[in-house]
């Protein structure tokens, strides 16, 4: 069988999205109907196609009569808001396909996916790590958590058979607590994990609540996956130690499959997504098969590195970017270079700020994250809204990292400022003129005359204002505006001249 949570997850690469979904997620399928051309013969079975239903009305009216659990349904936009108060009513999960799919694309990929979880009941394809979490308990004889390298809880036994208060902590929290994992690296627990396959016994610690663990290294040849836990007061031997190697290697087994099979539906959404942030013709078409909506978006620019190790933390952030798919995740996501890109709909810049806040506390407590955020556009526009994410991206690790992302909505002056400065360096700026003159004049004589001209410009001819800020009296001011016109041609009462000046002043500003 396969769940409601994974078919849902694959088919979002296919222009289908979930209008309601009143049933859980984990709603097993193991068929798949179409209606039968007369009604001589009744059909049932879990998903339902409602392939010439016309409508969403009658798709959900069919999906009742054969007692589906689910029921995929041709809609646009509208159809989807009706479809989710009839899904809801009925008690059964619609998903509206795009119009632009055809069934037969479709319902190749449904009755695959179907097929492959018969598979996975004779072993031919991944397993249910929760079950196995569960089989393994029983053949050790203790409580089961399966976790990642970085201490998130993936699977637990539904067995507490010497359970303590820390496995509880940690699987409400879907991690390991942060003082149980500093006790871990103290006693060197990952140092082992990181370098032997052979199980490890943690003693106990009362301070922490803890009575005892046995835990080995998930590892696929060299590379660490994860680790299994086993609550127990003493270390196991015999059986039950054999029992728990071999159960860490069918657990890496099926990591590497769920990991396979999650990178082909992530390299779909990146390419997607990567199209629609360089620029492509069928930037509508791309939408629907992203399930993103026909509305404004953004462009959001995100960096991770845990120190030196910047590749790793960006892999982990794609991750967690990217889990679910199909569901209610709001953006979509792609890798390149050493960037991570998300467009996210909405116009509220406070909208993407709580998205990357999220996703920030998604990751380690170790992972600084850096983030730009890209001006609202059309789909056509996205490169433009790419181009300032980058460039706001910048500017937030410029910035102290607990510092909010920057937006381009409202940054961007220090943006066009910032562009100044980059042309400035570049040699793209008149080599000769007042103010280049007035610096060379400062550094031969000690004078501060591009300062006080800068504050004079900014304060608009108010020489009090100017005097304030350089914290002189005014007629200071007046005296080294003086002694500046027999240094260069200022033309102060040209305005354009003014406006030259101050723009050829921000230029070259280092702060």
């Amino acid at each position: 069988m396969i769940r409601l949570d994974r078919m849902v997850n694959v088919l979002g690469g296919y222009g289908v999205r979930v209008a309601c979904c009143p049933v859980p997620r984990s709603t097993e399928l193991r068929s798949v109907v179409l209606r039968e051309s007369t009604d001589a013969r009744a059909v049932d079975g879990d998903v339902f196609l409602a392939v010439g239903a016309g409508s969403v009305p009658r798709a959900v009216e069919w999906a009742v009569a054969a007692r589906a659990s689910a029921v995929l349904a041709h809609g646009d936009d509208e159809a989807a808001g009706e479809a989710a108060a009839l899904g809801e009513a009925a008690g059964i999960a619609v998903l509206v396909v795009d119009p632009s799919v055809s069934w037969s694309q479709l319902a190749g990929v449904v009755y695959g996916l179907v097929l492959e979880g018969r598979e996975t009941e004779s072993g031919r394809g991944p397993t249910d790590l929760f079950a196995l979490a569960d089989s393994l308990a029983g053949a050790v004889g203790g409580a089961v958590t399966i976790e990642d390298r970085s201490s998130r809880v993936l699977a637990y036994s539904s067995s507490q058979q010497g359970a303590d208060r820390v496995r509880l902590e940690t699987i409400l929290g879907r991690r390991v607590p942060d003082g149980l994992r500093g006790l871990f690296e103290a006693r060197g627990v990952f140092a082992h994990l990181a370098a032997h396959d052979e199980p490890l016994f943690v003693e106990q610690d009362p301070e922490h609540g803890l009575t005892g663990r046995m835990v080995v290294a998930v590892r696929a040849g060299r590379e660490l996956l994860g680790s299994v836990w086993v609550t127990c007061g003493a270390p196991l031997t015999g059986v039950s130690r054999a029992a728990l190697a071999d159960g860490a290697r069918t657990v890496a087994l099926h990591l590497l499959r769920s990991r396979a099979s999650a990178d082909l539906e992530r390299q779909v959404e990146s390419d997607l997504t990567l199209r629609l942030l360089e620029g492509t013709a069928d930037a509508a078409t791309v939408l629907s098969r992203l399930g993103l909506p026909r509305e404004q978006l953004r462009v959001i620019a995100v960096r991770a590195h845990i120190a030196a190790e910047r590749h790793a933390a960006l892999l982990l952030a794609f991750e967690r970017a990217t889990t679910g798919f199909g569901w209610s995740r709001p953006g979509r996501s792609t890798l390149a270079g050493s960037t991570l890109y998300t467009v996210l709909p909405g116009e509220r810049a406070e909208s993407a700020r709580e998205w990357v806040a999220l996703l920030r506390a998604a990751l380690p407590a170790e992972v600084t994250v850096t983030a730009g955020i890209g001006g609202t556009a059309p789909a056509t526009d996205l490169p433009a809204s790419r181009q300032e994410a980058d460039e706001c991206l910048a500017l937030h690790e410029a910035r102290p990292p607990d510092a909010e992302p920057p937006a381009y909505d409202e940054s961007w002056d220090d943006i066009l400022l910032q562009r100044l400065r980059a042309a400035a360096r570049a040699g793209r700026t008149p080599a000769r003129g007042p103010v280049t003159e007035l610096r060379r004049h400062d550094e031969e004589h000690a004078t501060h005359y591009a300062a006080t001209l800068r504050a004079w410009l900014e304060c608009q001819g108010d020489l009090s204002g100017a005097g304030d800020r350089l914290g002189v009296h005014p007629n200071t001011i007046r005296y080294r505006l003086r002694k500046m016109a027999e240094v260069t041609a200022l033309d102060l009462d040209d305005p354009r001249k003014r406006l030259a000046m101050i723009i050829d002043l921000a230029a070259a500003e280092n702060d």
